[in-house]
């Protein structure tokens, strides 16, 4: 099995929420992502990279890196929005069909639909801690499945990509019960799913490592892309206790450098030999501008992930 390393330009500061001030530019994190030992990259929010196919694909090439998908976040709970999200969508995933074959020319990167998330106060403020009343009535998730679905088949007929759904605190794909319910109203054969390890455990509300491998067992079948990002239980109960919202949440550490949180990465790469998962594994440590070095965090991580055999 061949597995290969990339980052995301969030490990850098650079991250989807409207009003963060961007920390860094586009050819720093990248000189410093090839550096720190990493072959590959997510786009990041649109107008940090160059949005003109040729610029892309030189900066991509020029640093031998392989671009592994874009995140999409989106209103899929109003079905008024979709047509909306499915244009967005489809012009991000023109860009990166457009480049799709610089780096590893086997690899095909991956549409990353999520919710609008930081968008909705309740959602916001109680991340990691989310209880069933906050979330989609019945009628409501078959109106979110169907855009989710709408979105991915567009992506699909006009590029030939694939969708995955990325579950993520403060919004509402959040809770293992949540994400369960998502991929009961989406068509398999059109979305699949990122699985992010420290989303997991913040949002499971209850973060172990135990609860991170439970899921990973349960959706198994969609599972096509990989997400390594550590949960700081330490943290997310001080998150829980203080009554802190999303922000402050990721502003104090949650999602802290892999191996110094909950979750157990040389299991996971377990799992993965049990499951010949292949391809990219993509790292992400949220920062803010301010937390740290994100350098020295991307160096260190990658060190780690070397040290337990990826």
């Amino acid at each position: 099995m061949t597995i290969h390393i990339g980052n995301a330009p969030c490990s850098w500061g650079s991250l989807e929420f409207e009003g963060l001030e961007k920390g860094i530019t586009c050819d720093q994190m990248l000189d410093e992502l090839v550096e720190t030992g990493y072959k590959g990259t997510e786009l990041g929010d649109w107008g940090f990279m160059p949005t003109e196919p040729a610029a892309l694909r030189e900066t991509l090439s020029s640093r031998g890196l392989t671009m592994l998908g874009a995140f999409v976040p989106g209103d899929f709970k109003d079905a008024a929005c979709h047509d909306a999200v499915r244009d967005e969508t489809l012009k991000i995933a023109r860009l990166i069909a457009a480049v799709q074959d610089t780096g590893d020319e086997t690899y095909s990167p991956y549409i990353v639909l999520a919710d609008n998330n930081g968008t909705v106060p309740e959602r916001t403020q109680n991340a990691g801690r989310v209880t069933p009343a906050m979330g989609l009535t019945e009628d409501e998730w078959k109106v979110y499945g169907q855009g989710v679905d709408k979105v991915a088949q567009a992506v699909r007929d006009e590029t030939g990509l694939r969708c995955v759904f990325h579950h993520h605190c403060a919004g509402y794909v959040e809770t293992p019960d949540e994400i369960r319910m998502l991929l009961s109203v989406t068509n398999p054969k059109l979305v699949g799913l990122v699985f992010d390890a420290g989303h997991y455990a913040f949002g499971s509300g209850t973060p172990t490592h135990e609860c991170v491998m439970d899921g990973l067992e349960e959706y198994a079948n969609r599972v096509c892309y990989l997400h390594f990002k550590d949960c700081q239980h330490e943290v997310a109960a001080r998150a829980k206790a203080e009554g802190w919202d999303y922000f402050k949440s990721v502003a104090e550490g949650v999602f802290c450098e892999l191996g110094k949180g909950c979750v157990d990465f040389s299991k996971i790469k377990t799992w993965i030999d049990q499951h010949g998962y292949e391809g990219w594994i993509c790292v992400e440590q949220d920062v803010l501008p301010g937390m740290g070095v994100p350098r020295e965090s991307a160096g260190r991580n990658r060190e780690y992930l070397k040290n337990i055999g990826l």
